[in-house]
C-alpha cells in the first residue's frame, strides 16, 4: 500500500495534479511524466481544456492506461478522492492544473480529508498566448471566458471584464467555450461575433470596428497561428483547427506594438 511522507508524518495515499500542456502528448514535463507513470491510478479530464491529440496518444506516451472522467465525476470528486485515500492517484489535465477553480476545489477537499497533494505544473495558455503575441504577461488583467449563447442565456459578464481591464490599460485573455463531449469548440470567429453582439446590447464602446483584437490558435503546437487586427477583418479569417483563444490588448508599450505588427501582422499604424 502506498504511503506518502509529508512534514514527517505518514499519509495514506497521494493526489497529484499533472498539467499536460496545451497541444500534444509531448508537452508534459519530465516530472509529470514520471508521476503519471509511477502512480497506481491515472485519471484525466478534458472539459476544462483539450489537447490537439487523442487520449490514445497520451496513453502511448505514458505507457499505461488512463481513465477519462466526465465533468460531473471530477466536480463530484468521489472517484478521485476515494482512490487517493488508499493509493497514489494522478489527475491529468490540459494546460496548468491550478488555473481551473474545479481543480483548486478538489485539492482543498483532499487536504480536508487528510490526503497529501502535489501539483506538477504544465504550460499554460495564460503565458503562452502572451508570449506568442509578444505582450508583457504582467500587463494582463482578469481573464474571462465566452460561453456559447443559448436561448434565453446570453451572459455579458465577459464584456464587463474587458471594459474594466481596458479602463486600467490592461490586456484581457478571452478563453473560448469547450464542449469536449460533443467535440464542439468555439472558434475565434464565433467569439468575435459574440463580443460584437455584446457591444450591440451593452453599447459602451468596448468592442468597436477599430478595437484591436488578437487571435491565438493551437498554442504550443508545431504550427501555431497568431493574428492581430480589427473585428471586421478577423471575424472572416481562417485560423485552422482548435483550440482558439482571443486577446483584447489594453495600452500597448512600444515594444508590444512592434511585436504585434511583426509577429501577428497587426496594422502598421500601431507604430505611430
Amino acid at each position: 500500500m502506498f504511503i506518502y511522507m509529508v512534514s514527517g508524518c505518514p499519509h495514506m495515499g497521494l493526489l497529484t495534479f499533472v498539467g499536460l500542456g496545451l497541444y500534444s502528448e509531448r508537452d508534459i514535463t519530465l516530472a509529470g511524466l514520471e508521476a503519471a507513470r509511477s502512480c497506481d491510478t491515472c485519471f484525466a479530464e478534458f472539459y476544462t481544456s483539450a489537447l490537439g491529440v487523442s487520449l490514445e496518444e497520451v496513453e502511448k506516451m505514458l505507457g499505461r492506461a488512463v481513465v477519462p472522467l466526465s465533468r460531473e465525476e471530477v466536480e463530484e470528486g468521489s472517484v478521485i478522492l476515494g482512490g487517493a485515500e488508499r493509493e497514489s492517484v494522478c489527475l491529468l489535465t490540459g494546460g496548468d492544473p491550478m488555473t481551473a477553480t474545479t481543480h483548486v476545489d478538489l485539492r482543498l477537499r483532499a487536504v480536508e480529508r487528510g490526503i497529501a497533494t502535489r501539483v506538477i505544473h504544465g504550460v499554460s495558455i495564460s503565458t503562452a498566448a502572451a508570449g506568442l503575441l509578444g505582450l508583457q504577461s504582467y500587463k494582463f488583467g482578469r481573464a474571462t471566458t465566452l460561453v456559447t449563447p443559448q436561448e434565453n442565456y446570453f451572459p455579458t459578464s465577459p464584456y464587463e471584464v474587458i471594459r474594466d481591464n481596458k479602463q486600467r490599460g490592461l490586456h484581457t485573455l478571452v478563453l473560448l467555450d469547450i464542449h469536449q463531449h460533443a467535440a464542439r469548440y468555439m472558434t475565434a470567429n464565433q467569439g468575435i461575433d459574440v463580443l460584437l453582439e455584446m457591444e450591440r446590447r451593452m453599447s459602451q464602446e468596448v468592442i468597436m470596428d477599430k478595437t484591436l483584437l488578437a487571435v491565438v490558435a493551437r498554442a504550443s503546437s508545431p504550427s501555431p497561428v497568431v493574428k492581430a487586427g480589427y473585428p471586421p477583418e478577423l471575424r472572416r479569417g481562417d485560423f485552422g483547427p482548435p483550440l482558439h483563444t482571443l486577446v483584447v490588448p489594453g495600452h500597448l508599450h512600444p515594444m508590444e506594438a512592434r511585436a504585434l505588427v511583426l509577429l501577428a501582422g497587426a496594422p502598421s499604424e500601431l507604430l505611430g
